[in-house]
């Protein structure tokens, strides 16, 4: 009985020495490294989320990637909703600071992106809540605002993870491209 005891102490033990050691390693790579998601909505169809409400895609989320807020544009990226600091949302970088953006459904039809900031939307035109739409406290300091006050731009704080591959469903394992659409490419600035 002793015996068993000793083996179940030491046991017991290492354990808890592992988990002591892996969880807080675990924690810090999910935080700063990177991340699975699953993606919601229709707003990035048809990259992500082809099938409709059918199936979500889950997503590899590298922070890394973004540590230096280093983004291209056509990037697809995470971020801190403007609107709701609780929610995360996913839309592909359009635009970078100093570009010149033909909105799409914004009040004035060009917008130059400020120092600090980048324009992003969604795949889904009309079905998505992106730059086109946001409203008061997108962002502090410097901001870039409509006729109506409504500031437009996201700040490059807001910035979470880069989305880098699609890990679910297995028929649809992929990595994500930076593509930008051609229609939606800055504009030069005589065309101002």
């Amino acid at each position: 009985m002793a015996q068993s005891q000793g083996w179940m102490k030491k046991y017991f033990k290492s354990f808890c020495k592992g988990f002591f050691v892996t969880v807080p390693v675990a924690v810090t790579f999910l935080d700063q490294v990177a991340c699975v998601a699953r993606v919601e909505g229709a707003s990035m169809q048809p990259s992500l989320n082809p099938g409709g409400s059918q199936t979500s895609d889950v997503v590899l989320l590298n922070h890394w990637k973004v540590r230096n807020f280093q983004v291209q544009r056509g990037d697809i990226v995470s971020l801190v909703s403007p609107k709701n600091p609780g929610q995360k949302i996913i839309k592909r970088v359009i635009a970078l600071e100093g570009d010149i953006i033909r909105t799409m459904g914004h009040k004035n039809r060009y917008v130059k992106v400020p120092r600090g900031h980048i324009w992003v939307e969604g795949d889904h035109h009309g079905h998505s809540f992106d730059s086109n739409s946001f409203g008061p406290g997108s962002n502090s300091g410097s901001c870039a605002c409509d006729a109506g006050g409504r500031t437009t731009e996201v700040s490059l704080g807001l910035l979470h993870a880069h989305a880098t591959h699609i890990l679910w469903p297995p028929e649809r394992w992929q990595k994500l491209e930076s593509v930008l659409p051609p229609e939606r490419s800055p504009v030069p600035s005589e065309e101002e």
